[in-house]
Parts: structure tokens; C-alpha cells; sequence
């Protein structure tokens, strides 16, 4: 693969065109429509005119969790602790959601220099019925930014603490605080399962409305699950050969699998959905080399694996075979998958996505999505007032032309 510079994508965004809030209803958002070569625009709650009929469209169903707690030393000074993922006594993000008196997670520290090794931070409050609630943490291991936290009343579960102790964790070019109404706006309308920390900002424009609406069209709507981990933001340092993923966890379903064996045309919401799409193909792969691989796929296995690659339905079938010997409904694994210029899809046809910051490794899936062409598209939002970033407006790519 030739070497790509970081340069090729960068952009001017001007302050001004990153949405500060989302617009109201979510469904009013603009949409841009991309079926190479052309590009013209709409409002978002017209997109299931867009889709085939008897196709299929995924939905990551992450629900954000209050991620940021901050604590007053004596001292004055103000410790942030932003969770990352869970690591005791589970690793699964779902079920360290349920833990109750005690957990220990991996965490980024805002002044850690200032919070010395011997001191358990304390936090007290009252929960919304006027019981007292204490929550404290621990440093376990300061290299590691590992921290225990201890809260009372200990039948509490560990989602339920923080939502009485934790703030949103808004994205930080917001450069505002978290409002009472990010509570609600900066969720899906479909989120369900407690993990994220950061939304999955294709599906905010989603409404009860548009989601009936695809269904009358007979669009299916299959969700999946990616808890979204604060590396979404974490920027390019260096090359794009040498960037280190994020690793975040993916659940996907039987459901899911049968869907993409009985549907021709996909459409990922968001690139959260894609790169869980994306990956499961690539866990068939791995399947296919050794029935009982690790569900991990590794940031580079596209550029890399040097044997056969079975078609999509080949792939599928392999995890699908993999789920019915383990006798479960549900795969839990992992991906780190760097989807970039060079990528070949194997699952996805359709992208839904808001516009996202220059030189970012989702620019850069963008661009692999639309074979380069994410420049042309990105002048046409800019010179159309269309408004940037997590709260702003949409987009629906198409890589294939609906039949």
C-alpha cells in the first residue's frame, strides 16, 4: 500500500460550523445524499425514501453513561476521573454496569500529579429520593490509571451510582459544560445498553417517526452493540502507518447474523456500526484459519492476511457456525480494525454519518468509504451551511446504487 500522508485530510472548519447544540425536532437535521458522482441535500426525516425496500439498516444501541466525576481534594484542588472501560471484577462493559459495592476501572486522570497514592478521594451527595450516597476512589495503580471505586449504599449498581455522581461526558471541542438537557439529546433514541463515552452521533437524528416509517418500507432494523471509548477523539499523532487504534468492545447477535445472509443491501448507521460490521466479516476470516479464534480483530488484518478470502456469505456462515457450537445468542470480542484508503468493504453499502473533525481517523474511513472523494463532499456541506461535528447534521453515503 502507498504511503498516505496525514495532510491529504485535513480541512479548514471554521469555530462557527461546529454545532454547539443539536437542532429540535432530532428528525430536522440537514441530510447530504452522496451516489457518486453527484451530491444534493434534504431534511434527515426523509431518509427511508432512500433506501431499498427489503433491506437492512444497523444500529449501534450503546447508551452513554455519565463518565466524568470529579472530586474536591481538601486541599481545594479538583480531580477529574473519566472511565475508560471496566477491568474488575469484569471486563465486559454490560455486566460491569450491574456490579454492585465495588469495581475497578481503567480511567483518564485530569490532574493526577495533584492526587498522591495514600488519599481516597470521597464524593457525597444525595440520590433523587434524598438518600445519602458516597462514592470514593482509589488509586490502584497510578501508572496504569487504574481506580477502584468503593460507594454506599453498596446495593447500587455501579450504572445506578453513576447516575447519580457522573456528568455526560460531551465531546471536548464542545467547550462547554454538560446541560440538563445533553441528558437526553446526547443519547440515541434506541440506546439501550450502558457502556459508552461517547454517542454514536449518526443515529441522533433518528425519531419514532423515521424509525416507523422504515419499517413500513420493510428496511430492517437490526441492532448491534459498540461502547464507544474516548480513543473516537483520540487524534493522529505522527503517521497514519504507525497511528495505534483504540480497542473497543462489540457485542453482535444471531439476529444480526442472519440478517446479513437473508439482506443484499446494508446500510451501517454511523461508523461505529460499520466497523462492527466490518469486523464480524473479518472474525469469519479468522474462523475460517482456526474454529475456535479469539474474537479479536486486530487494526491491521485488512492490509496484512495474506491467505483466501471467502466471500461475505462464507464469512457469516463461519461465525454464524461458531455461535450455534458455543450455544449462545450473543458474541462478545473486541476490535481494534483501522478502516482507511485502501480498505476493501466486504459488508457495508451505505454509510449514515455526521461530518467529522480534519485529520481524524474517521475522515480517514470516510474517504476509504467514498473511494477519495470525501474532499468534494465536505466543500459541499461547508458551502452549504451545513453544521458540523457530534450535534450537527447527516449524511448518507452510498458506495453501491440501490436496486
Amino acid at each position: 500500500m502507498n504511503s498516505l500522508s496525514l495532510d491529504e485530510f485535513d480541512y479548514e472548519l471554521p469555530e462557527e460550523r461546529i454545532a454547539q447544540y443539536p437542532v429540535s425536532p432530532r428528525d430536522a437535521s440537514k441530510l447530504l445524499i452522496y451516489k457518486h458522482p453527484t451530491i444534493q441535500h434534504t431534511i434527515f426525516r426523509e431518509l427511508p425514501k432512500l433506501l431499498p425496500a427489503n433491506s437492512a439498516l444497523f444500529f449501534n444501541n450503546t447508551k452513554v453513561i455519565p463518565a466524568r466525576l470529579f472530586f474536591q481534594k481538601k486541599t481545594g484542588a479538583t480531580i477529574e476521573i473519566f472511565l475508560v472501560n471496566p477491568v474488575f471484577p469484569t471486563a465486559v462493559t454490560d455486566k460491569a454496569m450491574l456490579v454492585t459495592e465495588s469495581a475497578t476501572w481503567k480511567c483518564m486522570i485530569g490532574n493526577l500529579k495533584r492526587w498522591d497514592s495514600e488519599t481516597t478521594l470521597t464524593l457525597e451527595i444525595h440520590t433523587e429520593k434524598g438518600e445519602p450516597l458516597q462514592l470514593q476512589a482509589s488509586l490502584y495503580n497510578r501508572k496504569e490509571q487504574l481506580v477502584t471505586f468503593r460507594w454506599t449504599p453498596s446495593h447500587l449498581s455501579f450504572a445506578e451510582m453513576l447516575t447519580c455522581c457522573g456528568q455526560i461526558p460531551l465531546p471536548p471541542y464542545l467547550k462547554r459544560k454538560a446541560e440538563k438537557n445533553d441528558y437526553q439529546t446526547y443519547q440515541t433514541v434506541y440506546s439501550k445498553k450502558e457502556g459508552a463515552v461517547a454517542a454514536p452521533t449518526a443515529g441522533l437524528h433518528f425519531t419514532e417517526n423515521v424509525l416507523e416509517e422504515l419499517q413500513k418500507r420493510n428496511i430492517r432494523l437490526e441492532e448491534l452493540t459498540l461502547h464507544v471509548s474516548a480513543g473516537t477523539f483520540q487524534p493522529i499523532k505522527g503517521s497514519i502507518e504507525t497511528h495505534t487504534m483504540h480497542k473497543e468492545q462489540i457485542i453482535v447477535s444471531k439476529s444480526n447474523v442472519e440478517t446479513l445472509l437473508n439482506r443484499t443491501f446494508v446500510t451501517a448507521v454511523g461508523t461505529t456500526s460499520m466497523r462492527t460490521l466490518e469486523s464480524l466479516y473479518w472474525y469469519g476470516v479468522l474462523l475460517q484459519e482456526n474454529p475456535h479464534a479469539e474474537f479479536f480483530i486486530p487494526q491491521n488484518i485488512a492490509y496484512e492476511y495474506c491467505g483466501s478470502l471467502p466471500s461475505l456469505e462464507e464469512a457469516v456462515q463461519k461465525v454464524q457456525k461458531r455461535m450455534q457450537a458455543l450455544q449462545t445468542e450473543i458474541l462478545i470480542g473486541e476490535t481494534q480494525i483501522f478502516i482507511r484508503p485502501g480498505y476493501d468493504f466486504k459488508v457495508c453499502n451505505a454509510l449514515i454519518t455526521n461530518f467529522h473533525q480534519p485529520k481524524s481517523t474517521l475522515i480517514l474511513l470516510v474517504a476509504a468509504f467514498t473511494n477519495g472523494n470525501w474532499k468534494k463532499i465536505y466543500d459541499y456541506a461547508l458551502q452549504n451551511e451545513f453544521r458540523f461535528l457530534s450535534y450537527g447534521d447527516s449524511s448518507i453515503l452510498f458506495r453501491n446504487e440501490p436496486t
